[in-house]
């Protein structure tokens, strides 16, 4: 995408979103950043005449299609959709009550869901546009003390391959993005839930755990302001990846679940390779 174009942000008042939105600024862009607090989104971002603040509940319908209304009266129309906000509920699953669960679910699944439903009537009629969704590693690949969070991210994905063909037809493009650690504001108490049940047979895990999970705060080894300008260069290419996996760390994450992945594969092939009906065996 080589000309200007308007980019919907959500989560936009910290963390990554943050960076995104200057990015796509700093690159000639508009921007509409939203997020729950309007006043946080303003105050992070400054004036700019190109930039819309918007208010959005991810997990409310009526507020995503609020906000998609908002970005087309300022701007006209929406190119790039960036579904970036999230939490992180952290915990071993027996530990993580069946609300607090579903809560990850709602916002970390449906939330996505919930703004792009929103946004899409907006691409079709558009012929044109670009679905983009900041999922995980976790989204590939099962983690300790990760078992909600994955949840959401495994399903976001496998929405996000299937959307693909819902939507190629109508010009709109998807990309699934898989960030590594990067030293953002996910694991500060705003972002973070620890579990909310205690089982004696985890307790001696879950502690170290959780301590271990809030040492990494801060140190993470990825560049959020890195991470966003790449990212807006990978949005703005001509052809722009179905998926994008962004950080060392993570690259080499997924290269080894794909060779394990293979390798399974491999070690039953034929036996998955004889499942097939004999068809002249049953005629006989």
């Amino acid at each position: 995408m080589s000309t200007r174009a308007v980019w919907f942000v959500t989560g936009a008042g910290r963390g990554m979103g943050v960076d995104i939105a200057k990015a796509a600024l700093a690159a000639g862009h508009q921007v509409v950043a939203t997020g729950r607090n309007t006043e946080a989104v303003a105050r992070v971002l400054g004036e700019n005449d190109d930039l819309l603040v918007a208010e959005l509940d991810i997990t409310s319908p009526a507020s995503a299609q609020a906000a998609v209304e908002a970005a087309v009266t300022r701007f006209g129309r929406i190119d790039v959709l960036v579904n970036n906000a999230a939490t992180f509920q952290a915990g071993y699953f027996e530990e993580i009550s069946p609300e607090k669960f579903r809560a990850q679910v709602e916002t970390n699944l449906f939330g996505p869901l919930n703004v792009t439903r929103a946004a899409l009537p907006v691409l079709r009629a558009q012929r044109s546009g670009h679905v983009v969704t900041i999922s995980s590693t976790a989204g590939l690949v099962g983690q300790e003390f990760c078992v909600a969070y994955a949840t959401a991210k495994f399903a976001l994905e496998g929405w996000m391959e299937s959307l693909r063909f819902d939507v190629a037809p109508y010009g709109i493009r998807t990309t699934i993005v898989e960030p590594g650690f990067f030293r953002t504001e996910l694991l500060e108490e705003a972002s973070t839930a620890w579990p909310d049940v205690s089982i004696g047979d985890y307790a001696a895990r879950t502690a170290p755990t959780i301590d271990g999970w809030r040492s990494m705060n801060g140190k993470q080894a990825g560049d959020p302001a890195k991470f966003a300008k790449a990212l807006v260069a990978v949005i703005d290419r001509d052809e722009p990846p179905l998926r994008w996996v962004a950080g060392a760390d993570a690259v080499a994450v997924v290269e080894q679940k794909a060779h394990e992945l293979l390798a399974q594969v491999g070690a039953y092939r034929e036996l998955s390779s004889s499942l097939a009906h004999d068809d002249a065996a049953a005629s006989a």
